[in-house]
């Protein structure tokens, strides 16, 4: 936008107010997995909803782990071995439990550092030490296209 200002015509900066906290592009409408669930069910649902992990909760709805299509393999791998056609291998059994958080009011460029460092797909976010949320690597590099106008 050009405004006038005493005869000069200035260009106004543009004011883009997206968010760039995790907050705002996290997603919180989340598919969790229990402790006791078998890996097969896992497969089953990581397949059907074409996601490649989620958050472990406790019956307390805290989180306790997190489990990804790798954690996974392990038991396809036992399966193999035993000749079994179902993983029956539970969640507990083969989840990751020292889990990294992120925090809502993290920057979106500082976790995007921590995609980088840590070379992990997602991370749960947490608040209060209730989860409320998750990001992946994917939605962090879906939102900064739309942050191009915006001045960081």
């Amino acid at each position: 936008m050009v405004k006038s200002f005493q005869g000069v015509r200035v260009a106004e900066p543009k004011k883009n107010n997206l968010p760039v906290l995790v907050k705002d592009h996290m997603s919180t409408s989340l598919v969790t997995f229990q402790a006791e669930d078998s890996i097969d069910h896992v497969l089953e649902v990581l397949t059907k909803r074409k996601i490649s992990g989620a958050p472990v909760v406790g019956k307390d709805g805290r989180l306790i782990g997190i489990i990804s299509e790798v954690d996974c393999l392990k038991e396809i791998i036992k399966g193999k071995y035993s000749n079994t056609p179902k993983f029956i291998g539970s969640v507990s059994e083969h989840m990751t439990k020292d889990v990294i958080t992120l925090s809502p009011e993290m920057t979106l460029f500082d976790a995007a550092q921590k995609f980088l460092d840590l070379k992990i797909r997602r991370f749960p976010v947490l608040k209060d030490g209730r989860l409320i949320g998750q990001i992946s690597l994917s939605d962090v590099i879906r939102a900064f296209p739309k942050l191009k106008s915006t001045t960081w």
